[in-house]
């Protein structure tokens, strides 16, 4: 079972890791020290965690819903996290060794501006979700505390 209480948890933690690591990513000289990689690759793994329990526990409630409207949500939040995972999965592939859990950045201010992008984009696809993907599986289950 997953209650929207480790949901709204998981959110608050990937947004500390990101103004965390919007800090010490902005200091060149911390970008490769180890504590720095150790962070962001919890944050990549919170990411990845949180993406597929949304993936995995969610839509499918809202997909058999008799609503159309709540059937829509369904489909553009499945269709956000489509292109979220192919964006993250090319970022980390164009600036990260993931078997040695290192970042190899070679153009700081391309690698600034690639992540700042994918910062915002994590932090407004949680917005969204708990703006209107929570309320919609909330609506469809009537159950206030627990996803699935």
């Amino acid at each position: 079972m997953v209650s929207y209480q480790e949901l709204h948890r998981q959110n608050h933690k990937i947004t500390e890791l990101t103004n965390v690591l919007q800090h010490l990513l902005g200091d060149r000289s911390l970008c490769d020290s180890e504590i720095t990689c150790n962070l962001f690759f919890e944050y990549v793994a919170a990411v990845k965690d949180h993406m597929a329990v949304t993936d995995n526990e969610m839509y499918s409630k809202l997909l058999g819903a008799s609503d159309q409207k709540i059937r829509n949500v369904a489909n553009r939040f499945m269709g956000g996290s489509r292109e979220i995972n192919r964006i993250f999965s090319a970022y980390l592939k164009r600036w990260c060794k993931l078997r040695s859990k290192r970042l190899v950045i070679k153009e700081y201010d391309v690698f600034m501006k690639d992540t700042q992008e994918m910062f915002d984009m994590v932090l407004d696809r949680i917005q969204a979700e708990t703006e209107h993907l929570y309320p919609a599986v909330q609506k469809v289950t009537g159950d206030n505390r627990e996803v699935a």
